[in-house]
């Protein structure tokens, strides 16, 4: 059977891929969906090669956002797809690497225990503004505080260099500047332009879908 991990991004957790992952298992596919928010990344990449290892298979592993610097520091994955994601090579961090929007920064809300928050008035702006309302609002609602220092984690080594790469550009992202996405694209060995706001993979889970089982099919 083959295998999937989907990693989210900061302020997000696995219930935002529920849509991509049902499809995903509906079409036979073994899907692990591990939450982040453990720390630091270095924390994060080790619950997510947990559930790699865990696999019996080689997965695909899919970043989305920050789960970019986190797939990258794995090992034994099939293939790696980027979701206006970061790329980091060696000795860089997300946070490094830049590409924050202005509506980014305006959205952020900081709390006196040191986390951050998303403004709930600007989410769906900011993230999900090409999806349908009700999906927007639940996935609103389902965004959480996120504790500092994650962003600049360092991965430990840069699997794109290993296994074929993917990147997804969203043409319309409003918190990831495209620009910096084409970028970090070019790194990897193939790249597609959609034109989506940041979160794809609830405004389009069939075609995103298609494209990791393609990717899968292909590796």
């Amino acid at each position: 059977m083959p295998a999937v991990v989907l990693v989210h991004g900061l302020y997000h957790q696995p219930a935002h891929f529920d849509a991509l992952a049902t499809i995903l298992r509906a079409a036979g596919v073994q899907v692990a969906v591990p939450a982040l928010h453990r720390g630091s990344l270095v924390a994060d990449t080790r619950a997510v090669q947990a559930a790699v290892d865990a696999l019996p298979t080689p997965p695909v592993a899919l970043g989305h956002s920050y789960g970019g610097s986190v797939v990258t520091g794995l090992t034994g994955v099939a293939a790696l797809v980027y979701v206006a994601a970061f790329v980091p090579a060696a000795g860089e961090s997300a946070a490094g690497q830049g590409g924050a929007t202005d509506l980014l920064r305006a959205a952020v809300r900081p709390a006196p225990d040191g986390t951050t928050s998303i403004d709930p008035q600007l989410a769906t702006t900011l993230f999900y503004a090409d999806c349908p309302p009700e999906v927007a609002a639940r996935a609103s609602a389902h965004l959480r505080p996120q504790a500092p220092g994650c962003g600049r984690g360092v991965p430990e080594r840069q699997a794109w260099h290993h296994v074929p790469s993917t990147y997804l550009v969203c043409t319309n992202d409003r918190a990831v500047d495209p620009v910096v996405q084409r970028a970090l694209a070019a790194r990897c060995t193939t790249t597609l332009e959609w034109p989506t706001g940041h979160s794809p993979h609830l405004s389009r889970p069939l075609e995103l879908a298609a494209l990791v089982r393609r990717v899968r099919t292909t590796t």
